[in-house]
C-alpha cells in the first residue's frame, strides 16, 4: 500500500527528508501530490524540477509525483479558497489503498499548510481512516509580530515522535536545500530558524494527526498567516469546514 504526502508547495518535502528517507528504507511506497498553482510559468516549471531532482536523490521516480494543481488556478497562498475542488481532485488522483498519509502541520504557519492537513485528513478518512502524520513546518505560536519557529511542533498537536540522526545525517538534510536554488532567498531565513530549533530538541520530530484536531483552531492568540500575511483564520476555518 502507499503512503501518500500531500504537499502544499514545491520544496515543502524538504522539512520532511528524515521522515522520508525513514519511509524509503522501511520499503514504503511513496507517493506525493503538490496541490498549489503558481502565476508564473517558468517559476512553476523551475520549481517543480527542483522538487523531483530533489526526490530523485532520495530515490523517489518522477512518476511518483503528482503536481494537482497545475494549470487550475489555485495560486500559492489561495488554496483554501479552492478546498473543496481541491479535495476531489485529490481524492481522484489517489484512488487507494492507502497506508498512511503525511501532510503539513496543522499549525497556523502558512494557509496553504492549514489547508493540506485537512485535505490529508479528509482523505485518510476516506481511504478506511488511514492514519496522518504532520511534520512541522513553520509556526509563530507566542512569538511577536512575524517572527516564527522552524521544525518546532506545537503542544496542541499531541505528543511527539523521533527520529534520531546523526552528525552525517543533519549535514546531508542540510545541504540538500541546495536542490532548491529558485527558493534560495526563503531558505535564507529558514535554514538559521531549523538549525536553532535541532540545537534545541536535537531531532527530527514530527506528531500524528489526531480526528478531530483539525475542527480545532492550531493555537490561541494570532496565527503566523494572519501576521505575515494578512489571511485570516476564519476564512481558513470556513474553507476547512466545508469539507466535512
Amino acid at each position: 500500500m502507499t503512503v501518500v504526502y500531500v504537499l502544499a508547495h514545491f520544496d515543502d518535502e524538504f522539512l520532511a527528508w528524515p521522515l522520508i528517507r525513514r519511509d524509503l528504507a522501511e520499503g514504503c511506497d511513496l507517493s506525493f501530490v503538490h496541490v498549489a498553482d503558481y502565476r508564473g510559468a517558468e517559476s512553476a516549471r523551475r520549481r517543480h524540477a527542483e522538487t523531483l531532482a530533489f526526490l530523485a536523490a532520495l530515490g523517489v521516480a518522477a512518476d511518483r509525483q503528482i503536481h494537482l494543481g497545475a494549470g487550475t488556478g489555485w495560486w500559492d497562498g489561495q488554496l483554501h479558497a479552492h478546498a473543496a475542488d481541491a479535495y476531489a481532485a485529490l481524492a481522484a488522483a489517489v484512488p487507494g489503498p492507502v497506508e498512511r498519509v503525511v501532510v503539513p502541520a496543522w499549525e497556523g504557519g502558512h494557509p496553504d499548510h492549514d489547508t493540506c492537513a485537512a485535505l490529508g485528513a479528509k482523505l485518510a478518512a476516506a481511504r478506511g481512516d488511514a492514519p496522518v502524520d504532520q511534520v512541522p513546518l513553520y509556526q509563530g505560536r507566542g512569538m511577536p509580530w512575524i517572527l516564527y519557529r522552524a521544525c518546532r511542533p506545537i503542544p496542541e498537536n499531541g505528543p511527539v515522535r523521533e527520529i534520531a540522526l546523526g552528525a552525517s545525517d543533519w549535514g546531508r538534510w542540510l545541504t540538500a536545500v541546495g536542490a532548491f536554488p529558485s527558493q534560495a532567498h526563503v531558505w535564507a531565513g529558514l535554514i538559521p530558524n531549523m538549525m536553532l530549533t535541532f540545537a534545541r530538541q536535537r531531532a527530527f520530530r514530527y506528531q500524528a494527526l489526531a480526528p478531530g484536531r483539525i475542527g480545532e483552531r492550531p493555537h490561541a492568540g494570532p496565527l503566523h498567516y494572519e501576521r505575515m500575511f494578512k489571511t485570516p483564520y476564519a476564512v481558513v476555518r470556513a474553507a476547512v469546514d466545508g469539507l466535512a
